[in-house]
């Protein structure tokens, strides 16, 4: 049996001195009672889809899908696919489970345009992103079907704040280039480095800073070239002895040529603290200006680069970040980062196991974020809150390894929608549903090396 390494972990990014309660009400009062339903239908498919998807056209007959008022929303609610890809990902064209259909539908996955690396790369077959033709839906649009799908997509009601619709902006591939330096703060710069042909090259560097107590971050901006799967920066906990120190500004390599864990250059891994990163080419994330995430990098940063090359011929790595820090006096809510891990099950050869696991929030938190990351025995990840007036409620989920690929974390299985809720003294309940369907028996902990299995709320 090969070698595997696990890390499953929760990880909270959290605020420290609110008072105020967030709003989790997303019904805009403005609405005056309209079905948000009939608003997609009117200002989203008949605008942008609806010439393509009506009855007697070729595009309509290719993909069986008529969208125009009359049928539209039975066309598309609990309806099959007919692009077998996706049928083999085991999608829908829209669902009415909220958050879990979200990451089950085909139509989801043909309009979210900024996901276009992740849509063309890893699911070539889905055909193209849609509207065909035409500019991407706006981001106001798509936050707009976003809200209305994790609401149920329901035929009636007002369930998505209408005033999304005046956010006209889109998707806009960034090429690559050096950002300019942040007036108050730090820029790193990682390669140019190759990648040789048909290999995957994954690595750490630590690069020191010129700094040492904690920084508060308000703004990470990160950019690199094509063909990355994911990069990360950590900082180190105050476990790691002094022995483990990695050498600064070298390359070291997690696998060797043949494709073979190097250990040595694994064991540092185990007292890692994430700090920030993305699976996008280039990302540019801040709080509000009254935010700091908290950071202690007294030895410096650890950078986590991965990149893939499916071509013939070598390839170039590069990455740029741009650390913007805020003067600690200007802060009012202090972001952290907590972390809780599961590192010790087992996998009986040829089952789907589901497991479970509940931790216990001490203190009151303001959750701000989340994304996540899998690989390819999970089938289904969730979270939930347990106890309280929420108990019960389904924050998080992910299906497979496939759907949720916006921000951070490694390679094609990560998300990052903004949350505020407030969780005094909350449980928050895990659910792992992992298929070992390679024959194995596969037993989890700390010691070895192999799939990941992780949600994090972070940024």
């Amino acid at each position: 049996m090969s070698d595997r390494i696990l890390l499953i972990s929760v990880t909270l990014l959290f605020l420290i001195g609110c008072s105020e309660e967030p709003s989790n009400d997303n019904i805009d009062p403005t609405n005056s009672g309209r079905d948000t339903w009939m608003i997609i239908q009117e200002k989203i498919l008949a605008e942008n889809c609806v010439d393509c998807h009506t009855t007697g056209t070729s595009f309509a007959d290719q993909s069986n899908l008529i969208l125009t008022p009359d049928v539209a929303y039975d066309q598309l609610i609990n309806q099959p696919v007919d692009n077998q890809a996706a049928i083999d990902d085991d999608l829908e064209r829209l669902g009415t489970d909220g958050l879990s259909s979200l990451y089950k539908s085909y139509l989801w996955e043909k309009i979210n345009a900024p996901d276009k690396e992740h849509f063309y790369g890893d699911h070539p077959q889905y055909g193209s992103l849609m509207p065909l033709g035409l500019p991407y839906l706006t981001n106001g649009q798509l936050e707009f079907v976003r809200q209305w799908i994790i609401a149920g997509a329901p035929e009636s009601g007002s369930v998505a704040d209408t005033t999304l619709l005046t956010d006209t902006t889109r998707f806009e591939e960034v090429e690559f280039a050096q950002p300019a330096p942040p007036e108050n703060g730090i820029q790193l710069h990682l390669g140019p480095f190759e990648i040789l042909p048909n290999y995957e090259r994954e690595f750490l560097y630590l690069t020191e800073l010129d700094t040492s107590g904690d920084l508060y971050v308000n703004q990470v901006e990160i950019t690199m070239r094509t063909g990355s799967h994911h990069f990360i920066m950590y900082t180190f906990d105050n476990q790691m002895p002094d022995i483990l120190d990695p050498e600064p500004n070298t390359y070291r390599d997690l696998r060797d040529e043949n494709g073979h864990y190097i250990q040595e250059n694994l064991t540092v891994m185990f007292f890692h603290d994430f700090f920030s990163g993305t699976q996008w080419p280039y990302i540019n994330r801040s709080f509000p200006p009254e935010m700091g995430l908290k950071i202690r990098a007294n030895k410096g940063l650890d950078l986590n680069s991965h990149y893939i090359n499916r071509t013939d011929e070598t390839t170039i790595g590069e990455v740029y970040v741009n650390i913007h820090l805020v003067d600690p006096s200007e802060i009012e809510k202090t972001v952290k980062i907590l972390q809780w891990n599961h590192n010790d099950f087992v996998l009986p050869a040829n089952e789907i196991t589901t497991l479970e696991k509940t931790f216990y929030a001490e203190e009151r938190m303001y959750i701000i974020q989340l994304f996540s990351h899998a690989h390819e025995h999970n089938l289904e990840f969730a979270v939930e809150v347990v106890g309280g007036a929420k108990d019960g409620e389904l924050i998080y989920v992910l299906i497979k390894c496939i759907f949720q690929c916006a921000l951070v974390f490694t390679g094609r299985c990560s998300i990052s929608y903004l949350f505020v809720q407030r969780l005094p003294k909350i449980n928050i309940l895990l659910f792992w549903c992992m298929d070992s369907w390679d024959g194995e028996k596969k037993k989890w902990q700390v010691t070895n090396i192999g799939e990941e299995r992780m949600i994090s709320f972070s940024d």
